[in-house]
């Protein structure tokens, strides 16, 4: 999640807590010159993913893959590794409900992740791991040295029948304090567990705040839910409400500690997946990734302030900007979630949306529930607003067929470079250029690497011209149901810019 801009030193510091190389350099002798130096782009040197518990049912299916782009600058030495979290207490509810009220404080460190599931061997060759059934736990994974600049992991669940059946997959996410998820649901069709998983030594607290059409949802248990160290607690949104909410937007603010974040959102008749975090709250969204064949598509929008806010509602198509007809504009009211259902807005081509004030700028999030098939054989995925890819993005867990990436230029003209890995049981890596027009969204079937043993990764860079946004598509068939999940490819932040700073800042420190 993007954060506000921080001052030098308030910046330096985290950047030291988070990354562990961040430093301010030595004062110069006395008659130098002490302006800061420009900032340099350097590697981050550690970072931490936590993927969720995967499924509750006995028929999952659960891959991991694990990959880290080879990235210039780093050193010879570091590893990453996924760890099971550390199991809930005996005493803890499991739909999360009054977490926090007489528990210890987690800080005695007993609370450790469990057995090690996944390891990397190096640095451009994915590595793969499985589970089976329901039992599966969640994992937290940190990253050092050469492995931690855009370390991905990917989660994918394929469950044949049942509450939530077909192709579930989600990013591992990073550590963070705040979260918005648009388009939950508390829907008597639904069943929605927010999982919350905790990386660090100390306890966290979190707060859960859910908005519907007329505002915020009543709800005391919602407060203060404590996740112990290394452990994750799924909690199951129903029992935070007693109001059936078909549309919801979920915050989830953390008071004190660091929290990973996913929503598991289940239908009964349409399937499942996971939901992924919107983008900080924007005045322009881009929802990148819509599939070619989508029968419907709801928007889900949410503004955390007081004013309302319009927005001019693009589809960046193959040809170039279409404003959908009868959904020109859509109005959010503040505090309140609006959804508007688009149908099949795409009309048989792939697509992105675009959302742009039509005034006034007010911040929003928003997300997508996108839906392919017909009748019974229908099923459900997730697009959450997402950040450009930036410098580099990357998505693991492909396999020689049924992956599609999906890229939109909605402003200018772009040139990106995709790179195909090497697979994960072998493979010669392979790249290839790509031209994104303004205002399109372009279908990539991404190429392959040569001999490919087992799955590989995706990395994306940014070649030359204006910001581009893309989502990578896994599909497949169970029992005639187009199952498929869609994950964002936001910017991994493999660099940070570190000032050098000749000046003696450390009066500041208090």
């Amino acid at each position: 999640m993007n954060r506000t801009t921080l001052s030098l030193i308030a910046g330096t510091t985290a950047l030291a807590a988070v990354t562990g190389f961040a430093a301010l350099s030595a004062p110069d002798a006395p008659g130098t010159d002490t302006a800061a130096k420009a900032a340099a782009q350097l590697p981050v040197e550690r970072t931490s993913l936590l993927c969720p518990a995967p499924s509750t049912s006995d028929l999952a299916e659960t891959s991991y893959t694990s990959f880290t782009p080879v990235t210039k600058g780093t050193g010879s030495g570091g590893k990453a590794e996924l760890r099971e979290a550390a199991e809930e207490s005996a005493d803890a509810p499991a739909d999360g409900k009054d977490k926090g009220k007489d528990k210890d404080d987690g800080k005695s460190g007993e609370d450790k992740p469990g057995k090690p599931v996944l390891t990397s061997k190096e640095p451009g060759k994915p590595v793969t791991g499985d589970s089976s059934g329901g039992e599966a736990p969640a994992l937290v994974g940190t990253a050092d040295g050469r492995f931690a600049p855009g370390w991905t992991v990917q989660e994918t669940t394929e469950v044949a029948a049942g509450t939530g059946r077909g192709l579930q997959g989600v990013n591992c996410t990073a550590p963070d304090t705040d979260f918005w998820f648009p388009g939950a649901s508390t829907d008597a069709d639904r069943t929605d567990y927010v999982h919350l998983t905790n990386p660090d030594d100390s306890a966290a607290v979190v707060d859960l705040e859910l908005y519907g059409k007329d505002g915020a949802l009543k709800s005391a248990v919602g407060e203060g839910i404590t996740v112990p160290p290394h452990s994750s607690e799924p909690v199951l949104l129903s029992t935070l409400t007693g109001e059936r909410q078909t549309n919801l937007t979920v915050h989830v603010n953390v008071r004190s500690g660091r929290v990973g974040a996913a929503v598991q959102a289940l239908d009964d008749k349409l399937g499942g997946d996971w939901l992924a975090a919107s983008t900080d709250p924007s005045g322009s969204l881009v929802l990148p990734g819509i599939p070619a064949d989508a029968t419907s598509v709801r928007l889900v929008a949410f503004t955390p302030g007081d004013a309302d806010a319009d927005l001019k509602v693009r589809l960046a198509s193959p040809s170039g900007p279409i404003t959908p007809a009868g959904h020109e504009t859509v109005h959010v009211k503040g505090g309140m979630t609006s959804a508007v259902d688009l149908g099949d807005v795409t009309r048989g081509e792939a697509g992105s949306l675009v959302l742009t004030p039509t005034d006034r700028s007010v911040p929003v999030v928003a997300a997508l529930r996108v839906v392919r098939g017909k009748g019974d054989k229908q099923e459900t995925a997730f697009i959450p607003a997402t950040r450009p890819l930036g410098a580099r993005a990357t998505s693991a867990g492909n396999s020689g067929k049924g992956s599609t990436l999906s890229l939109t230029a909605p402003g200018a003209a772009a040139t990106v470079k995709v790179t195909a890995s090497a697979g994960s049981e072998g493979g010669t890596p392979v790249s290839k250029t790509y031209t994104i027009k303004a205002g399109t969204t372009q279908d990539i079937e991404p190429p392959a690497p040569g001999g490919l043993k087992g799955t590989y990764a995706l990395t994306v860079e940014t070649v030359s011209g204006g910001p581009v946004y893309g989502a990578r598509t896994l599909t497949a068939s169970e029992g005639g149901v187009p199952a498929f999940t869609v994950q964002t490819l936001p910017d991994d932040r493999g660099t940070v810019a570190v000032p050098e700073a000749d000046e003696d800042l450390s009066v500041l420190q208090r």
